[in-house]
């Protein structure tokens, strides 16, 4: 019987797929007699990819996550063997299952193969602007996980500010303090007045923004900006990382991005302030380097809070 659901797709949407299909085949050079002008195929090199990048693999197991026939997996890891490219082994754990490894001319065989995938890749994003280029991988890793992709998540992507990111980060922490620290919309105002004083009076060799992007949606951002009336020193200001997008890190690659970026400017210190409430916040800027140099009470968003100073040298 027929699904009911598939009658739902138009012939529209089933042409625009493949269409993308055909277009994405073409500039990666997947229709190539040999992948990247090698003497490998597709499914070769992949074998290859998978061999070099995991441990402990068996052929069932390769077979299985990269959807091949066995018998086809079969000979083909048969005739690497045959070319000294990969070797079987004993598990350590049970004797009785082969795993997989590359040989040393595998490796060396596989080293080509990947360098020239991430040459033609580099290539294809150099002709982007960054903004594009983020969009672009934002947009590939919404497919995959639409698709049912059961890779972790792709890492977020780092780019600088554009048309509708101020509106939506004051937006988003004003709803987030809000929900996890009770601040009132007196704190909204402030990021609102400070994003809109980043934006009047930029100066690029002075000032940075760096949003973290995933799946076309803001994840995360941390602004520098000149510490107003004190001579070389830069200031860290509204670091802050979605909830979705907790725990991987991404808050310390914000801050090591403003830090990096606070150098290139030629500041020699760069200083921060925040309330004793925001624990992760703190341990990040503590990892980086960062020291408690004041703290004081008081009483703002509707909360009784301790403000700190925080100071990095450079």
């Amino acid at each position: 019987m027929r699904d009911e659901a598939e009658g739902d797709v138009d012939e529209g949407a089933i042409g625009a797929v493949r269409a993308f299909g055909r277009f994405y085949t073409r500039q990666i050079g997947l229709l190539e007699e040999g992948l990247h002008r090698s003497a490998f195929s597709l499914t070769e090199a992949r074998v290859l990819y998978e061999l070099a990048h995991r441990d402990r693999l068996t052929a069932s197991i390769l077979g299985q996550d990269l959807g091949l026939d066995a018998g086809y997996l079969s000979r083909l890891l048969k005739r690497f063997e045959d070319q000294g490219l990969v070797i079987r082994r004993a598990a350590p754990e049970d004797g009785r299952r082969q795993v997989l490894a590359l040989t040393e001319a595998g490796r060396a065989a596989f080293a080509p193969l990947d360098a020239a995938s991430r040459a033609e890749v580099r290539a294809l994003l150099a002709r982007l602007p960054a903004a594009d280029r983020a969009a672009l991988v934002g947009a590939m890793g919404r497919v995959r996980r639409l698709l049912g992709d059961p890779s972790p998540d792709a890492p977020a992507v780092l780019r600088a500010l554009q048309p509708g990111d101020i509106g939506w980060i004051a937006h988003r922490q004003g709803l987030l303090y809000a929900a996890e620290y009770g601040f009132d919309t007196g704190f909204e105002a402030l990021v609102a007045e400070i994003l809109a004083g980043f934006v009047r009076d930029f100066d690029p060799a002075r000032a940075a923004s760096w949003i973290a992007e995933r799946d076309g949606a803001v994840a995360g951002s941390v602004f520098l900006v000149p510490a107003g009336g004190a001579e070389g020193v830069g200031k860290l200001r509204l670091l802050y990382v979605e909830p979705s997008a907790r725990g991987q890190g991404l808050g310390q690659r914000l801050t090591e991005a403003c830090i990096a970026g606070a150098r290139d400017r030629g500041y020699r210190q760069l200083t921060l302030w925040t309330n004793d409430v925001l624990g992760a916040a703190r341990r990040i800027y503590r990892d980086a380097g960062f020291r408690l140099v004041e703290s004081a009470p008081h009483r703002s968003f509707g909360q009784d809070l301790v403000g700190e100073t925080w100071m990095l040298d450079l």
